[in-house]
């Protein structure tokens, strides 16, 4: 692995591919995937099903798919997990399910999990049946305020066990982070809305969207119309860098920009891009610009590289299109001239009396999102931040749960946010029942 730059170097111009027809994986053939389902021992308590956040059964869904049933390895999948297709390809495998697999320790290269699960997903998407249906009427009723991951899990477990359900979203378009925060060479083909449209094709389930917690409804509102409610509304809130120059334009968050960029909004960037931040989205964002056509994208992070939220896999990737990555220098003011960025100056996290500047026309901030609670959730109970819960997501309220990453705890990730789901919707279940 190529060491973290600390100073200087020109970026190579790379492609300039079209970051919607761009996909950042190859999907496996028929035959291909058949062939690297053979390559798995098909482990008894397997270690990949432990680390896998949802619990899939992954020996035999990679098992059904040596056998040509790729339909019966998608229901194996989704049985644990709804969002199987998203998660194959947002998912950290490298640090969950593959790290874990035991063909790391003879060969130094596990099975592809990943995409053999994306072989599965997809096949069934195509085929278009519909492996699940609402179950019989209870007669309670239940509020989802978020129709992201956690939401449209925990929807679907409760349509399933035969409980209305209603989401409120705050946007058009129902997917949360999947459809607005994931990069689009991530989501290639349209693939957030057709799980979406999949999940909900469970009935029992309805959406209203541009229906905002705090703006059009109230949890107080909700509490007293539905037997129960379930908060899965995300962060909300982008953090500020905190330095002189940040309102300059050409100063944007990275978050808003690949939400726009998955809508279909011009998205322009800049010739020379700096990303300040060391997690996921500065990943993206960073690639997303060299795909539009920037000609130098530099990610700055503050400590050092093995200190970086973006997995090693996800810095290889960023590196494989020209985005260089420095660290251990923190911002200090973005300089401007005219209205319009010029550099952004950093200082040495080392502590040595000396700056550095990177000419830049255009800087992202991508330094994480915080949870609002004003979002008409004041009245819960916080724990750093976030909404505070239990081992089954209940909040300090009765009658309210949470999961996602607005709770506490949060790992910010889909596969994380879909368990979130399943576990409130059984604790919601046992509630009403009870």
């Amino acid at each position: 692995m190529a060491m973290a730059e600390q100073v200087g170097g020109a970026c190579p111009k790379g492609a300039n591919a079209s970051p919607i027809e761009f996909d950042l994986h190859t999907p496996l053939t028929g035959h291909q995937a058949r062939v690297e389902a053979e390559r798995c021992y098909y482990c008894y308590d397997a270690p990949c099903t432990t680390a896998c956040p949802t619990s899939i059964d992954i020996p035999l869904f990679i098992r059904q798919i040596s056998t040509g049933n790729a339909l019966g390895a998608a229901q194996t999948i989704l049985d644990q997990n709804i969002m199987g297709a998203m998660c194959a390809r947002v998912c950290p495998t490298e640090q969950l399910c593959e790290q874990a697999c035991v063909r790391n320790t003879a060969e130094d290269k596990p099975v592809t999990i990943g995409l053999l699960q994306r072989h599965a997903t997809d096949a069934l998407l195509d085929d278009g049946r519909q492996l699940y249906a609402a179950g019989a009427p209870t007669g309670k009723r239940v509020a989802i305020v978020g129709a992201g991951p956690a939401g449209l899990a925990c929807a679907h477990a409760l349509a399933r066990l035969g409980h209305a359900v209603t989401i409120f979203e705050g946007r058009a378009k129902s997917g949360g982070l999947n459809e607005y925060g994931i990069a689009a060479y991530k989501a290639a083909g349209g693939i957030a809305a057709r799980e979406v449209d999949y999940i909900l094709g469970v009935g029992g389930i309805e959406v209203k969207h541009d229906t905002r917690l705090g703006r059009d409804i109230s949890l107080d509102l909700l509490r007293s119309q539905f037997d129960a409610v379930f908060l899965g509304m995300g962060l909300g809130g982008v953090n500020a860098i905190g330095i002189p120059g940040e309102d300059l334009p050409g100063v944007e968050d990275a978050v808003g920009f690949i939400a726009a960029l998955r809508q279909g909004v011009p998205a322009p960037v800049g010739r020379r891009v700096v990303v300040i931040g060391g997690g996921m989205t500065a990943i993206d964002v960073a690639v997303q610009a060299r795909l539009l056509g920037a000609e130098d994208v530099t990610i700055v992070y503050r400590g050092a590289e093995s200190a970086m939220k973006a997995s090693p896999y996800e810095r290889e990737v960023a590196r494989g299109r020209d985005v260089r990555i420095k660290t251990g220098l923190r911002p200090k003011a973005i300089l401007g001239e005219a209205d319009k960025v010029t550099a952004v100056e950093f200082t040495y996290a080392d502590g040595r009396d000396e700056t550095c500047t990177i000419p830049a026309d255009q800087v992202f901030k991508a330094v994480g999102q915080r949870f609002l609670a004003g979002d008409g959730a004041s009245t819960l109970a916080l724990e750093g931040g976030r909404i505070a819960v239990d081992e089954g997501r209940a909040t300090s309220l009765p009658g309210v749960f949470a999961g996602g990453d607005c709770v506490a705890g949060g790992q910010d990730l889909t596969v994380t946010a879909v368990e979130d789901g399943k576990i409130a919707a059984l604790s919601i279940d046992s509630y009403l029942r009870a």
